[in-house]
C-alpha cells in the first residue's frame, strides 16, 4: 500500500535552556519515501529537536511541523506519527502485551493491532513476559511496536539501533527500508554513522546545536577527503620528490606514507619524473565515518 507523503519541515528552530542554546536556528525538510538519518555527537541537539517536533518541548523560536501542521494540531496523532524517544519508558511489572493494550485503548486502536505489531517486531513469544526482564534490545523492539501501533505515515525513532545485536540491526535496516518504500516518512537519529549508513539515504548532521550538513548520504563521500597511500624503498628520496612537486604528506604508518589533495596518477607521475621506485600506490577506500567526524569536530572546535 502506497502512503500519502507527509513532509517534516523545521524552519528557524531554536531552543534555549537558561544559558545553554541546545538548538541554534536550524532548518531542514524530511521527505516521504526515504529513510533520513539525523546524525550528530551526543549532546548535539538531536533529541531536543525531536522533542520540539513532537510537541514535548516548546521551541524558543521557529517552527516544526508534520504535513504542514504542528503535532498538537494533528487530527489523529498516533495514526499520523509513530515515535520512540526512550526505549526504557515502560512499567517493569507490566507485560509487553498489556503495555500495548493500554496504548491501543487510549488511542482507540483495535486490540487486534497489538498482536500484529508484536508479530512485526518478533516479540510474539515474549509478549506475556514482564518488561522488567527484557534486554535493552527487546525493549527497543517493544518501543518500535508501540510506535507502529497506529500504522502511522511518519516514523520518528531516537537511537533505534542502540542495544540491538548484529542480527537485530540487519533486521531493523531491512524493516525501515521497507516502510520507506511504502511511502512513509522515516527519520532516525544516531550518534554513530556506521550504525545507520547502510540504512539511510538522506542525512542531517548536527553539531553544537547547528546544522552542518543536509543532503544525500553519498554526497558525504567526497573523493577529495581520501588520502593516497604510497610505499617506497627510499622514503627520504620519495619525500624529496613529493615536496618538489608540491604534494603534501599527512603522516605515515607501517612504512606507508599518506598523501592528501592528490591522486595516485599524480603521485605516480611525480615518482617517475624524479626516478623514485615505488612498491605500493593506491587511493584510500571511502570512509564516511571519517568525513562525519571531521564535519562534527570542525563545528565543535
Amino acid at each position: 500500500m502506497t502512503r500519502e507523503g507527509l513532509e517534516i519541515d523545521v524552519v528557524g528552530l531554536s531552543k534555549v535552556f537558561g544559558a545553554v542554546r541546545a538548538v541554534d536556528d536550524i532548518s531542514f525538510t524530511v521527505h516521504p519515501g526515504r529513510v533520513t538519518g539525523f546524525l550528530g555527537p551526543n549532546g548535539a541537539g538531536k533529541t531536543t529537536t525531536l522533542r520540539c517536533l513532537l510537541g514535548l518541548v516548546a521551541p524558543t523560536a521557529g517552527t516544526a511541523t508534520i504535513g504542514g501542521r504542528p503535532y498538537r494540531d494533528l487530527h489523529d496523532p498516533l495514526g499520523t506519527v509513530g515515535a520512540s524517544l526512550e526505549a526504557a519508558s515502560f512499567h517493569p511489572g507490566r507485560t509487553a502485551r498489556d503495555h500495548l493494550k493500554v496504548m491501543a485503548y487510549g488511542a482507540r486502536v483495535s486490540r487486534d493491532r497489538v498482536d500484529e505489531v508484536l508479530q512485526i517486531v518478533s516479540l510474539q513469544d515474549s509478549a506475556d513476559r514482564r518488561v522488567g526482564g527484557y534486554s535493552l534490545g527487546m525493549r527497543q523492539r517493544l518501543a518500535l511496536a508501540a510506535a507502529l501501533l497506529g500504522d502511522p505515515d511518519v516514523l520518528i525513532l531516537d537511537e533505534p539501533a542502540n542495544g540491538l545485536d548484529p542480527a537485530g540491526i540487519a533486521w531493523l535496516r531491512g524493516f525501515l527500508t521497507r516502510l520507506a518504500g511504502e511511502g512513509r516518512t522515516v527519520l532516525i537519529s544516531s550518534h554513530v554513522l556506521s550504525e545507520v549508513q547502510q540504512t539511510v539515504e538522506d542525512v542531517l548532521i548536527i553539531a553544537n546545536g547547528r546544522l552542518v550538513r543536509h543532503g544525500r548520504l553519498h554526497d558525504l563521500d567526497d573523493p577529495a577527503t581520501r588520502g593516497v597511500m604510497v610505499r617506497a624503498p627510499e622514503v627520504a628520496q620519495l619525500r624529496k620528490a613529493l615536496e618538489a612537486e608540491g604534494i603534501r604528506e599527512d603522516g605515515s604508518s607501517d612504512g606507508l606514507v599518506r598523501l592528501v589533495h592528490t591522486t595516485p596518477a599524480e603521485v605516480g607521475s611525480a615518482a617517475f619524473r624524479h626516478n623514485v621506485e615505488l612498491h605500493e600506490l593506491y587511493a584510500e577506500s571511502s570512509d564516511l565515518e571519517r568525513t562525519f567526524l571531521q564535519l562534527t569536530a570542525e563545528e565543535v572546535s
